[in-house]
């Protein structure tokens, strides 16, 4: 079934609800996506995050983008669907942060060349309708020697069978809107790996984002969601996502911009 995009308008009030499938973003798989890019950021590559300015490609709600605006990061997320922006804007005032919000499709990002000191797009590139122009993009906009940093889904046969399957088409078990995936969208490393290169992002580092939970308790949770027994949120917190060396399924990784390239 075809990927329909307008699913996060139609689902934008839910981004920050406790039993709303959104939840599954915020306690499932952010808290590892994201200490991954901070581990990235401030160990790998040192960066001091207070007062760095990053872009949020494809920024929904704004989950992610309050984590790095905690930290003291000057945040602009990006994303096409207006009403998410709304949501993300409202739940940023009640915390206190400022973040921008630009209404945007990632292939079209309407910042100035290397206006970023890093760049991340997660769960998103599996949903644009130009892989290689979103990344075009967020490369032209990231400064030289800058970070880019992602998440997606590998195209693999068991990435098929879980992610589809499973989490999306089973009556069973499924737990994400019918059409919010399509596995022929899903990308594999080695084709990441090439359009990263085409755009002078030099690929540094690849892990697999995977629930530690093992397949009995993972079924069981499905189950229990399924029935109403547990929130989204519960669910989210008994996948346990977290660092993986298998890539079968979704992964992260980052590269960084060449300082002589000319995007």
């Amino acid at each position: 079934m075809p990927v329909d995009n307008r699913l996060y308008d139609r689902l934008a009030t839910t981004w920050w609800e406790e039993d709303e499938n959104m939840a599954l973003l915020r306690t499932g798989i952010n808290p590892a996506r994201f200490g991954y890019m901070h581990r990235v950021l401030t160990k790998e590559l040192a960066v001091e995050l207070r007062g760095k300015r990053c872009l949020d490609v494809g920024c929904g709600g704004g989950l992610l983008a309050e984590e790095f605006a905690k930290r003291g990061c000057r945040v602009t997320g990006v994303d096409p669907s207006g009403p998410s922006l709304e949501t993300a804007r409202a739940h940023a005032a009640r915390e206190g942060l400022e973040i921008e919000y630009v209404e945007s499709a990632g292939e079209d990002i309407p910042f100035e060349d290397a206006s970023f000191d890093f760049v991340y797009c997660c769960d998103v590139l599996e949903h644009v309708d130009s892989v290689d122009r979103t990344v075009a993009e967020s490369a032209r906009v990231l400064r030289p020697g800058g970070a880019y940093l992602y998440d997606t889904i590998n195209r693999t046969r068991r990435s098929r069978l879980v992610i589809i399957k499973v989490f999306q088409e089973w009556d069973a078990t499924r737990c994400m809107e019918d059409d919010v995936h399509d596995w022929d969208m899903f990308i594999t490393p080695d084709e990441l790996g090439g359009t990263l290169g085409r755009h002078g992002l030099e690929p540094r580092g690849i892990v697999g984002l995977a629930p530690a939970a093992n397949p009995v308790a993972l079924l069981r949770g499905l189950r229990r969601r399924r029935r109403g027994k547990i929130t989204y949120a519960e669910l989210g917190r008994r996948l346990k996502v977290t660092e993986s060396r298998a890539v079968w399924g979704s992964y992260a990784g980052y590269a960084v911009r060449s300082a002589a390239s000319r995007a």
